[in-house]
């Protein structure tokens, strides 16, 4: 709050299309109105005061006609009148008048009515004036006796607030609110005396707190709440009360109430690191996410679980309650379920690693059992991808793993059946013991394969890895069997001109004209037209594919063929079986290829396809050891490059999180005793309540530059000129959802401006909460105006208005300030995220908005130049290390992140160094931003081009 900002308690919304009445017909209302009217006229008093308006002859009028009034609420609206309305003459004393308002209060607080005397209390919380508040102080400690606890608990407050300001009022409050807390039965009253005594005097709430102690578990949760802050303040400020207290913090993770059992738990890991502390502060998170409902919650309370996971004294008890941790899997919410998972898998040991396998080996189960919801598949996705990681890290697992999710590869969903196949290819070359497992049980679900994609995948990976006689025929036999009768095409003709009906049954449609390319006209029969063909359901699924058009398909198979040809031949001695295979292989080729050249497909064969074929074919029928060699040993190598690269990245990554998790300690730093810390050099113990009430009010304190008021300098924009009559600057504050400008506004006149206004207008996705008040300037005097606006999606927002004033005494029509723009940086809102490739991809050709920035620089280094855009646009590269290094004059690069609305914003650098150039040429090429919104994919592409023209200057 700044300086220049007064206190303000009431906020009152004011209708801008009402026209300001007269001062005489108010004081009309006000005396000769009835209740209503008087009501009314009240409500336009107070508004009017609000806006600046002084009124100082209404003050007597509404003591005489309005005051005496029992009406209820004219009683309220009069609170709020006495709270806005100048007290003081101008040279600071009290006016004449007060003295009888304050004789009306102390009526008030002596009223049989408790609602009265109540908001008659609260309103006294709001005075500043002492000669107002002294001779109500035996009304105000009377009302502590009353049989109402709203009346109890109000004067609890008023005690405490005149305590604060002016202590001489009522010196013995402590003690007076102590001995009412001691005899006090109704949980809010406690809770308000209870507060009081810890900002006024912690010593006696500590007596109190140290004689009730056994009890606290049967006091009401506002109570509990307040006790729990107070010990966590009393251990902070003297870490020898820990073990006075401590027991009380764990019986009250005990609690019936889900937010004491969360401050317990919270305030008990800070207060103590020990194993036995902080599992019983994890066990109570965990049963926290079980129990609530809701999913904002349940994921808040994840993230003080992952916290803890990031303290490494922490881990090992956390490890020891991953079993409990995977309870929170029965919540449908997926985002709690990833979360759950990740957090699992990163907890995971030798210890519990096999435990946890067969609670998700029973989960992957459960979803093959549900019916279909929307996020089931991606569930099932979720815990593929979890068992295939804990597979990789503790390969005894896989042979435990596998047999069950190799049955998932029949799975009508395509994305999580080619997880399960990428975790099958990587199993069956990295696992040499598992190999027959795995080919025998991919042999029992080939069948059932839905997907053309994970049919090609099944395929090669049975072509590369049959190595006996036995398996290789049985990959020729259900590959016959997926086929159908050969050949194809003579069969398939056979089977419609057997299921032609007789003729007198087929029903004759309208006879179609068509037009030749000649012009002329031709007549199609009707007869050939309705021919009924055999459902498609009835087809093998590999001739289902084929008669589809997708060729694909054919020419992974042919590489199939020609590899357990090769190896048929190697493994049988007998001439006569080695011909017969290999006929047979060359024969379902050749089948293929009939097809594909026929009018039965959809879409006819492509000339890759063709050319693959023949390529096989050509193959096997001069079996050379060169070609034997690479169909069946250099396919496995790069197999085998391609894992031990990601392996490596994998560790690679692994060993950067463990070493920024490590805490390192130089032998020269320097020992801090906590004994002989000052109070603010406290930042390791900083106040976990005062944290949680500035997130509240949106005052968090971001980690900012190494100079923060550098940091802050560089948010102020300058909103117009230094000779304009009214001077205004603007701070712009970025919180997450919305937006704070806190507006500097300097009168540079020697002239009073009244009614000055900051009127405000947004463009974008932006939306201003509320128009902020009117005030009075005085000469060469200034004034900081605050206003938020909320922001609903990631895009450039523009923030534009003027300022309105009137000069004093002037007859002349309201003057006007045009503002400068304030551009809104949508950086604040984007944060770098990863995906893998598949979801890459996916969303890449979902997305329609696409957006191409052409490469504008003067930098010379490709490198450079990535690491530059990935800085300006928060970004982060999806491309590996590995595959960017080295230099070959060009690069591309994808490159991702999520905005915290949950959007996703994708992007394909592409760009080289042209050689001919010369050395010093800089960097062309484009990058290409697309993004499910026009707005991110144009924002995104904006603070591309801008950053490169900083990079010309």
């Amino acid at each position: 709050m700044t300086a220049a900002e007064n206190v303000c308690y009431t906020l009152i919304n004011v209708p801008m299309d009402s026209e300001p009445p007269s001062e005489i017909s108010l004081k009309n209302d006000l005396e000769k109105g009835d209740v209503k009217s008087k009501t009314e006229a009240l409500k336009k008093v107070i508004i009017m005061i609000l806006n600046g308006e002084k009124l100082p002859g209404l003050l007597m009028t509404i003591i005489r006609f309005v005051l005496p009034l029992q009406d209820h609420t004219i009683k309220k609206l009069l609170l709020v009148f006495w709270e806005i309305v100048p007290k003081t003459t101008p040279d600071g004393r009290l006016l004449h008048e007060m003295i009888l308002v304050c004789d009306a209060y102390r009526k008030d607080l002596q009223h049989p009515n408790e609602f009265i005397r109540g908001s008659t209390l609260r309103f006294l919380c709001k005075l500043k004036e002492a000669e107002l508040l002294e001779p109500l102080m035996p009304a105000i400690r009377a009302c502590l006796e009353h049989r109402h606890s709203y009346v109890r608990r109000n004067a609890v407050l008023a005690i405490y607030t005149i305590y604060r300001n002016f202590e001489h009022l009522i010196p013995d409050a402590p003690e007076l609110i102590h001995d009412f807390l001691v005899n006090e039965k109704d949980a809010s009253c406690k809770r308000n005396a209870f507060m009081m005594l810890i900002h006024a005097d912690q010593d006696r709430a500590l007596d109190y707190l140290s004689t009730c102690i056994d009890q606290v578990q049967t006091f009401g949760d506002i109570l509990q709440l307040v006790i729990v802050e107070l010990i966590y303040k009393v251990c902070h400020a003297n870490p020898s009360e820990r073990a006075r207290f401590i027991r009380c913090i764990y019986n009250l993770l005990q609690s019936s109430s889900p937010a004491v059992k969360y401050e317990a738990a919270g305030t008990l890991v800070t207060l103590s690191s020990a194993p036995t502390a902080i599992k019983a502060a994890a066990q109570c998170y965990i049963d926290l996410i079980i129990k609530e409902s809701d999913n904002n919650v349940k994921l808040i309370v994840l993230d003080r679980l992952v916290e803890l996971k990031e303290h490494p004294a922490h881990e090992r008890v956390l490890q020891d309650l991953v079993m409990d941790i995977l309870r929170v899997l029965s919540t449908p919410d997926l985002e709690v379920r990833r979360k759950t998972l990740q957090l699992a898998l990163e907890l995971v040991s030798s210890r519990n690693v096999e435990e946890l396998v067969i609670v998700l080996k029973k989960e992957v189960i459960k979803t093959n059992n549900v019916s279909e919801h929307e996020d089931t598949d991606k569930y099932r996705q979720l815990l593929v991808r979890t068992l295939h990681s804990c597979s990789v890290r503790f390969p005894d697992m896989a042979a435990n793993v596998i047999p069950v999710l190799m049955e998932f590869l029949s799975d009508s969903n395509e994305a999580a059946a080619a997880d399960v196949l990428e975790f099958v290819r990587e199993a069956i070359q990295r696992f040499d013991n598992l190999r027959m497992l795995i080919v025998e049980k991919m042999l029992e679900v080939f069948h059932a394969i839905k997907s053309v994609k994970i049919y090609r995948g099944a395929l090669w990976i049975l072509g590369e890895y049959c190595s006996t006689k036995g398996d290789i025929q049985s990959v020729m036999t259900e590959v016959r069997r997926s086929l159908g009768e050969i050949p194809i095409v003579e069969s398939e003709i056979k089977k419609e001109a057997g299921e032609l009906k007789p003729e007198e049954e087929i029903a004759v449609g309208p006879v179609q004209k068509l037009v030749t390319e000649m012009g002329t006209y031709a007549t199609q029969s009707a007869l050939s037209s309705s021919r009924p063909t055999k459902k498609e359901e009835d087809r093998p699924p590999l001739r289902g594919f084929l008669l589809d058009g997708d060729f694909f398909v054919a020419a992974s198979l042919a590489t199939t063929l020609t590899k357990i040809a090769l190896r048929y031949v190697a493994l049988v001695q007998e001439k006569k079986k080695q011909n017969s295979f290999v006929a047979e292989a060359m024969l379902l080729m050749a089948t293929i290829l009939h097809l594909g050249k026929s009018s039965l497909p959809k879409k006819p064969i492509t000339d890759d396809d063709v050319d693959r074929i023949s390529l096989c074919l050509k193959v096997l029928s001069e079996c050379s050891p060169l070609m034997n060699d690479i169909f069946n040993k250099e396919c496995r190598q790069s197999l085998s490059h391609m894992l031990s690269a990601k392996l490596e990245e994998e560790k690679l990554s692994q060993k950067k999180e463990s070493e920024k998790r490590n805490v390192t300690v130089q032998p020269d730093d320097p020992i801090s005793f906590m004994q002989l810390t000052a109070k603010n050099e406290m930042s390791c113990k900083e106040d976990q309540f005062q944290l949680s009430l500035l997130a509240a009010m949106g005052n968090t304190q971001r980690k900012e530059a190494a100079d923060p008021l550098a940091s802050k300098l560089s948010k102020v924009t300058q909103l117009t000129g230094f000779s304009d009559p009214v001077y205004a600057e603007a701070y712009v504050h970025v919180n997450q959802y919305d937006i704070v400008l806190d507006v500097l506004v300097v009168n540079q006149t020697s002239d009073t401006l009244q009614n000055c206004t900051l009127e405000l207008a947004t463009l974008g996705d932006l939306k201003l909460v509320e128009k902020p008040s009117p005030l009075t300037l005085a000469p060469h005097d200034f004034a900081n105006i605050k206003a938020n606006v909320k922001v609903a999606s990631t895009e450039n927002g523009i923030i534009f208005g003027n300022i309105v004033y009137d000069v004093s005494g002037a007859a002349s029509d309201r003057n006007c300030v045009v503002l400068s723009d304030i551009h809104i940086d949508i950086m604040d809102y984007i944060q770098p995220a990863a995906c893998t490739d598949a979801e890459f991809r996916q969303m890449w050709a979902e997305f329609e908005w696409e957006n191409k920035v052409t490469v504008n620089t003067n930098m010379i280094d490709l490198n450079d130049y990535l690491q530059h855009i990935l800085k300006s646009t928060n970004m982060k590269c999806l491309t590996p290390e590995k595959a960017l290094s080295g230099y070959c004059g060009f690069m591309a690069a994808n490159l991702y992140a999520r905005s915290i609305f949950g959007e996703d914003a994708l992007a394909n650098v592409s760009i080289e160094k042209p050689i001919h150039q010369g050395p010093d040429a800089a960097v062309t090429g484009h990058i290409r931003i697309r993004a499910k919104s026009q707005g991110m994919a144009l924002s995104l592409g904006d603070k591309i081009n801008l950053s490169q023209k900083k990079t010309n200057i």
